[in-house]
């Protein structure tokens, strides 16, 4: 095995060298043993054990290159970037990056570019708004006093039954169901042909499915639905008092002023929070910017431009996709366009890690859950779905990286005090 080390700067290196055919055949041999005669004697078997004695001899190069460079394994960031791979007559030619943790100088004086701002206070009246929209949301829906034509906004009670061939469909119907016209809450096209009934009418409408329609019987076909309009309902808001307050808020000792102190708070922090997406959090992530200086790992920032040139192109069309695989100029120039980006991402964050364990900033995982769960309810969805999939989809760290920074930089501006 011959390898070099060239050290770029004080953290990125580059490990170059190659490994013999005889090293490579031996790993096979050994693999081929392992997996016993039935298993070694079909192409597809022999391509697989090439494969797979070239990523160990891959491993056995890296780990010959960090301690050749007197690398510290816990100082490595991130895997290894392979930069080359090329099949000689005699072995393979690797060309692969490491980096290492930098230093990060925390005690760099930054205040002096964290933006000045005033707190936000809820105006009174906002107050008042928000207390009687609250008011009406939590009203129960009565029917209206006189009967009229159906419109847009209006909450209908129906009697339904879907048809998919002129033959009812499981979950296709439903009696004295609420819905509100113009909430898109049913197939696109349900609603709007019901505006215009009246008491008692009955109404055929065709609907077709969208194409992604989770069941696959009805995914993309036109089906029919007989449809009785029972009533029209409205929300009337309740006035609200002490009474209202203790309830809404289900403390005995509420009053109609704890409630309005509440709702202001509420308002405030969404004022704040406003605030703080739009031009606060830009601004001081501009000036931590600029006030660190520290060498980046060359391999991070690669990945996380592989990262940002998928999430560009992971809705392209095929079409879209074309001059990007026939043109390596092109990709090459693609890849470019976001390697600014990609750096300050990874800059931001490793100041923030360090910031944080500074400033004893830590988020643990109650509080990412009742993040996700409030991101959940104020989103319509189901808290504990939304929890699921961000374990299984391994985005918890992440989510957690996302609140660390949230708080860091609200206690650099002062949101606490």
């Amino acid at each position: 095995m011959n390898i070099t080390v060239e050290k770029l700067d004080d953290i990125n290196y580059i490990i170059s060298g190659s490994v013999e055919n005889s090293t490579i055949e031996d790993k096979v041999a050994k693999l081929k043993e392992e997996a016993g005669n039935d298993s070694a004697n079909d192409n597809q078997s022999a391509e697989k054990f090439e494969h797979d004695a070239a990523g160990l001899v891959f491993n056995e190069f890296v780990d010959a290159g960090i301690t050749k460079a007197n690398i510290e394994v816990e100082t490595l960031l991130g895997q290894p970037g392979l930069k080359k791979y090329e099949r000689l007559e005699n072995g393979i030619y690797f060309e692969v990056q490491l980096s290492t943790s930098p230093e990060i100088n925390v005690d760099v004086e930054f205040m002096d570019i964290v933006p000045k701002f005033t707190k936000p206070k809820a105006d009174p009246d906002a107050v008042e708004a928000k207390l009687l929209e609250f008011a009406t949301q939590q009203a129960p829906f009565v029917k209206i006093p006189e009967a009229k034509t159906l419109e847009n906004n209006d909450v209908a009670v129906i009697n339904f039954i879907g048809y998919l061939d002129d033959k009812p469909f499981e979950g296709g119907s439903a009696d004295n169901f609420n819905l509100k016209i113009g909430s898109k809450s049913f197939i696109p096209g349900f609603e709007e042909q019901l505006i215009g009934m009246e008491y008692n009418d009955e109404r055929t409408i065709s609907v077709t499915f969208p194409k992604d329609y989770q069941s696959e019987e009805l995914a993309g076909k036109e089906t029919k639905f007989v449809v009785k309009l029972l009533e029209i309902q409205e929300q009337k808001a309740e006035t609200p008092d002490d009474a209202f307050a203790k309830r809404i808020l289900n403390d005995t000792t509420a009053t109609l002023d704890t409630l309005k102190a509440k709702l202001e708070d509420q308002i405030t922090s969404e004022e704040i929070s406003q605030l703080y997406m739009s031009e606060l959090k830009p601004k001081l992530i501009e000036g931590l910017l600029t006030k660190f200086n520290f060498t980046l790992p060359n391999n991070i920032v690669e990945q996380e431009m592989d990262a940002k040139v998928r999430e560009k192109t992971k809705n392209f069309t095929q079409e879209q996709h074309k001059p990007y695989v026939e043109d390596k100029d092109k990709f090459r120039e693609l890849r470019e366009s976001v390697r600014d980006e990609a750096r300050n991402g990874i800059k931001i964050a490793m100041i923030v890690e360090a910031l944080a364990k500074k400033m004893n900033v830590d988020v643990d995982e109650q509080e990412v859950i009742a993040a996700l769960t409030y991101q959940a309810m104020m989103a319509g969805q189901d808290a504990q779905e939304l929890v699921k999939y961000y374990r299984d989809n391994n985005l918890m760290v992440s989510a957690k990286l996302g609140l660390t920074e949230d708080k860091l930089f609200g206690q650099i501006l002062g949101f606490n005090r």
